[in-house]
């Protein structure tokens, strides 16, 4: 058994093709990087809301942004994406070259366009697809529109198809994959297919040059004021990419500590371990004009000032309003109108009393 599965962790002697725990290993490290950071985002958000709550609100898009100066440092140095250099890999054009191109070389122009925007917008595009069908399925549950409404039925016909398009979309890759181990593809993921381009190990000359192209940058020079200030942006902009590659490198195995930490299996002794007495009624934390001061009457909803209607709490914060005025302002806003807190729909609990 262990012969006939040798070919999954090991390539034969002329093979240059990556094992497919390498190449999925690469895939995941991108994927633990993202969320390890939204939840650094939240807390700081959830902290201090008026210094750092724009962090929270375009956190994809700055996380995207983030994610284009990499990649397009990494593809333009290494021939790779950060996680690819970080395995020693490096990318190809498809074909059949008997004298593979060094990972200095870089890829060819088309490959290297198509591979920083499957890099990139893909999973941008992917995470936002996600974010509003999630938002949508809290509008149905939460939905204050009339139930005949031809928007609520175009939408309740998309949340049906989607789980059929995921599936799809997640059954191609998994099939990709099948035949990446199975030697009837060059690809482990269908993105490198569309992208052109295939995966294979750095060799020594590869390394040698990596060595060799790191120690003669320092030793160029410019003449013109015009490519002085050129190669100033550039070597600016080279010089965050590689502040965030060197912070991601050094980050892998924190990484691996906040997945083991926030894990279901760890839940009950995070609880035993983080057990504090309990805290105090939030304060208010948003001074700006457009926050709701807390009316004298217990029985009066801040944002209307009126006798409450369908009393909702905020599970973030505690205080009460209508249900309609709460509904509206979280969903406009993402966050409490009293304390300023990150509030989302779900955060929202109805109150029911003995007289109703």
């Amino acid at each position: 058994m262990a012969e006939l599965g040798a070919h999954l962790t090991a390539a034969s002697a002329g093979d240059d093709r990556p094992s497919i725990f390498e190449a999925v290993a690469q895939d995941s490290l991108m994927a633990a990087v993202k969320p390890a950071l939204q939840h650094l985002v939240k807390v700081l958000a959830e902290s201090n809301p008026g210094r750092y709550g724009f962090l929270w609100r375009w956190f994809d898009e700055i996380y995207v942004f983030l994610d284009l100066l990499l990649q397009q440092h990494y593809l333009a140095r290494f021939s790779a994406s950060f996680s690819e250099n970080f395995y020693s890999l490096k990318r190809i054009p498809i074909g059949d070259c008997k004298q593979q191109p060094l990972a200095t070389a870089g890829l060819p122009k088309r490959q290297h366009w198509k591979s920083l925007l499957l890099l990139v917008l893909v999973p941008y595009l992917k995470g936002k697809l996600e974010k509003m069908v999630s938002s949508l399925r809290e509008e149905d549950e939460y939905s204050i529109h009339p139930p005949s409404s031809s928007w609520k039925r175009f939408y309740r016909a998309f949340l049906a198809a989607y789980p059929f398009v995921n599936m799809t979309w997640e059954g191609w890759f998994l099939i990709q994959q099948l035949c990446y181990i199975l030697g009837k593809a060059q690809h482990h993921s269908p993105m490198l297919r569309l992208a052109g381009v295939r995966l294979v190990r750095l060799t020594a000359e590869d390394i040698q040059a990596l060595e060799e192209k790191l120690a003669g940058a320092t030793s160029s020079h410019a003449h013109s004021i015009k490519t002085q200030v050129r190669l100033a942006v550039k070597k600016a902009l080279g010089g965050i990419a590689f502040s965030l590659s060197t912070g991601l490198s050094i980050s892998v195995f924190f990484l691996q500590f906040l997945d083991w930490w926030y894990s279901s299996e760890n839940q009950e002794t995070i609880k035993s371990l983080t057990a504090l007495p309990t805290p105090p009624p939030p304060v208010h934390l948003d001074d700006g004009a457009s926050s709701a001061l807390l009316p004298k009457l217990k029985t009066v909803c801040p944002l209307c000032r009126k006798v409450r209607v369908n009393a909702t709490a905020l599970s973030t914060s505690g205080f009460v309003f209508c249900y309609r005025c709460v509904y509206n302002y979280v969903k406009a806003h993402q966050r409490c109108p009293i304390t300023g807190y990150a509030t989302e729909l779900q955060h929202l609990v109805k109150l029911y009393s003995p007289e109703s």
